[in-house]
């Protein structure tokens, strides 16, 4: 799979590597084309780097790994060349005071979307830092990290699922791309959580065989 990459950060870097790893042909830009020939060099495995709009045209899937509101504006400049593509958007509108910038109004993923109407948005890998991301696999407890994906087109989920799977992790299925406003609500209670208060926030979600209360044989065994 041909993969452009927007964006020259840590979550670049992060997710790029283990596509290009797992095979894939990476091409990395940014608006500083120095910035991206190092992370190009950097990752190795036949990245290399060039300018936004041939990374836009050079993917199956172009992963928008730009700040909140940078995203849409690079996006916008680039949208006839996103024109049918997987426009894949990691990105968390989470402000001062782990604030969700985009509350009462469009997700972050959606207003990518308006960007480039031609373009068919996935998001996804918004939840964990980029360290984490960095690790070869995820994998918690011996459970792969679950990776929510919210989308509409069939065929960008299939791709981008593909893609999840190259990191080592398990897609969830999140639903369509209005349900991306609730990924990133979840991201912003997590940052705060994990860094405001230093708790353990998988600890909130019990194992799924007691999602639903434990059965009456795990109750009774209990008394």
């Amino acid at each position: 799979m041909r993969i452009g990459v927007l964006g020259t950060g840590n979550m670049a870097d992060a997710l790029a590597t283990h596509w290009a790893r797992a095979g894939h042909e990476v091409t990395i830009a940014g608006r500083d084309a120095h910035k991206a020939e190092r992370l190009a060099t950097r990752i190795g495995e036949g990245a290399k780097a060039a300018g936004l709009r041939a990374a836009a045209e050079s993917g199956h899937v172009v992963l928008a790994a730009l700040p909140y509101g940078a995203g849409a504006e690079v996006v916008r400049d680039l949208h006839a060349a996103l024109e049918g593509r997987v426009l894949l958007d990691c990105s968390n509108p989470v402000g001062p005071g782990f604030r969700l910038l985009t509350e009462g109004g469009p997700s972050a993923a959606q207003l990518l979307a308006a960007a480039a109407p031609g373009a068919h948005v996935v998001k996804a890998f918004n939840l964990c830092h980029e360290d984490v991301w960095r690790i070869r696999p995820p994998v918690f407890d011996g459970r792969p990290l679950a990776v929510p994906v919210c989308g509409d087109d069939e065929t960008a989920l299939a791709r981008v699922r593909e893609l999840v799977r190259n990191v080592g992790c398990e897609p969830v299925t999140g639903g369509g791309l209005e349900r991306a406003g609730l990924l990133e609500a979840t991201a912003a209670m997590f940052i705060g959580l994990w860094v405001g208060e230093g708790a353990d926030a998988q600890a909130i979600a019990p194992p799924l065989a007691y999602a639903s209360g434990p059965s009456h044989g795990q109750a009774d065994s209990a008394n």
